[in-house]
């Protein structure tokens, strides 16, 4: 028998919810009142979710295709909704929207339930937010998530279309084919910014390198949905003509994906050197190439973002 869900309040007033891979931290604003019957929602929808995608586990690690069986579950259908137009010449599975579409799932009970002026879910970094007419967030993107320090920040506004927050890349809990130390994607939904986020990672490549190391995905995760697919373990060093040319890679990738109304904006980041596309002081949709900046401020993972 597996432990049961937790859920624990943090001494800034968050909530942290957990049950075995999903690792919840969650804030509302609005009304004492609101937020605690919003949290009281959020957790009876938490407490069933993981039971739920364990019963639909070979479907969601299969390959998403055109033809496509649909799964049952609330939350397997968000996965799969986000990743079916990203599917065809690219492998993907409904698993690389998993984070994203639980957070949005939890997200979506706390707002049926009370009026929240902000809220946010944040899934290990991949995060949902609400916004009402008038409410920003401030956004962190992060540089390596297992040691997480921001290389810059987006404001998000109710007005926005940004309604999702993700990151991927080599580097702490992900998978990757490809070799980006991070790569933070701002989307409409937290599930489509969390595949989006997944194929611009992979896309982020030198094949062939003789300094990336692989191994097959199973090695590092018996039951992941990559399978004996080659993912990247160590990236060694690289020339700046090198990184240029996997990030010129991801940018590319970033602007299909942009361009077919997929994603909002991308940080793309690989060896100190980062690309932000679709972001700036001045809400450009140019790229801006930002070199080896180094750290600037420390940052936690549950702040990937560092919401304000």
């Amino acid at each position: 028998m597996r432990t049961p869900p937790q859920q624990n309040r943090l001494r800034d007033g968050r909530v942290h919810f957990q049950d075995g891979p999903i690792d919840l931290i969650i804030e509302g604003f609005g009304k004492p009142a609101a937020v605690e019957t919003a949290y009281a929602a959020a957790w009876r929808r938490f407490a069933t979710i993981l039971d739920e995608l364990c019963g639909e586990l070979p479907l969601l690690r299969t390959q998403a295709t055109p033809n496509a069986e649909r799964p049952r579950g609330v939350v397997a259908q968000r996965m799969a909704e986000a990743v079916a137009p990203l599917c065809g010449k690219r492998f993907i599975t409904p698993m690389a929207a998993v984070a994203g579409a639980v957070a949005e799932e939890v997200l979506a009970a706390m707002t049926t339930a009370a009026s929240l002026r902000r809220a946010y879910v944040n899934n290990g970094g991949d995060i949902a937010l609400h916004l009402a007419t008038g409410e920003i967030f401030t956004v962190g993107m992060i540089d390596r998530p297992e040691r997480p320090s921001l290389i810059g920040t987006a404001t998000i506004s109710g007005r926005d279309r940004i309604r999702g927050v993700a990151t991927s890349g080599w580097r702490g809990r992900s998978l990757s084919f490809g070799i980006a130390d991070a790569v933070t994607v701002l989307a409409r939904s937290a599930a489509q910014a969390d595949a989006a986020a997944t194929l611009i990672a992979n896309a982020v490549d030198l094949p062939n390198h003789p300094a990336v190391r692989r191994v097959p995905a199973c090695w590092r995760d018996p039951q992941s949905d990559l399978g004996e697919r080659s993912v990247t373990i160590d990236v060694g060093t690289l020339t700046q003509g090198e990184i240029d040319e996997a990030l010129d890679a991801g940018r590319a990738e970033a602007e299909r994906l942009r361009r077919a109304g997929l994603i909002e904006a991308a940080a793309v980041q690989l060896c100190g050197t980062t690309i932000l596309y679709g972001i700036s002081g001045t809400r450009s949709t140019e790229e801006l190439r930002l070199p080896n900046r180094g750290v600037n401020a420390p940052a936690t993972n549950a702040e990937l973002a560092g919401l304000r």
